[in-house]
């Protein structure tokens, strides 16, 4: 069985895989990995991979220390199953290239774009060879509703969840409104401008943020908040037949 350890921003995942699909995952904070320890003696663990988007405390650091088998660390020299030509192979999220692998092991062959939506809002492109051309990052939903509030003296941080109308009644909607239908009416631009250049496009929506779009993209948007999870499985399993 493989372990897979995502440390994000906000928050880490720790899921098990055998056999290529996963059958346990757990949410733990990213300043210690309190459930480490327990998931590891439920399952026969044999490898894992670790992908961080932050440096590593101390009290993580000493953690992964003393688990009794092998951790690929994930980084620019790991091999990869896709062609990276991103220009700056080090300063690239090792969550981006997890989510653009997970996406293209599930459709080999296929022009893919990956949205990420989470603390910041990634867009990710893979062509059909396999050859993962970079992407772009803007901010995420909770980024910029804080943002807002840091930047606008009068401007508070609001709840993100509740009504969103089509123009806001009151200045908490007005905010909520004006973030959710901006990032929904960002990521169908992004999705109707790839099209045009890849009429096969298909679309991946991951992340921690739920957005609707309009029925006639529907059809080639797949939703998969573990996609990272997944393409970090393929890695590490990669890294076994190299």
């Amino acid at each position: 069985m493989n372990l897979i350890i995502d440390i994000g921003n906000s928050a880490a995942k720790l899921a098990v895989f055998h056999q290529g699909e996963m059958i346990d995952m757990e949410y733990d904070t990213n300043h210690e990995l309190g459930k480490l320890e327990n998931i590891c003696e439920r399952y026969d663990i044999r490898q894992g991979i670790l992908s961080s988007v932050i440096h590593l405390n101390d009290i993580i650091d000493s953690q992964l220390k003393r688990l009794d088998f092998p951790l690929l660390r994930l980084d620019y020299k790991t091999p990869l199953p896709v062609t990276n030509l991103y220009r700056t192979p080090k300063t690239l999220g090792s969550d981006r290239i997890a989510a653009v692998v997970g996406a293209y092991t599930r459709f080999p062959g296929r022009d893919i774009l990956v949205v990420d939506a989470g603390t910041a809002l990634t867009y990710e492109f893979i062509d059909r060879h396999g050859c993962y051309h970079g992407g772009n990052i803007s901010l995420g939903k909770y980024t910029r509703i804080k943002a807002l509030s840091a930047y606008c003296d009068k401007l508070p941080v609001i709840n993100p969840d509740g009504d969103v109308p089509e123009f806001g009644y009151s200045t908490e909607t007005a905010i909520r409104a004006g973030v959710i239908h901006g990032m929904e009416l960002e990521i169908t631009g992004y999705i109707l401008r790839m099209q045009q250049k890849y009429p096969d496009l298909l679309v991946f929506l991951t992340g921690g943020d739920d957005f609707s779009f309009d029925t006639k993209l529907k059809s080639i948007i797949f939703a998969d908040k573990f996609l990272v999870l997944k393409g970090l499985n393929r890695i590490l399993e990669y890294n076994d037949e190299v």
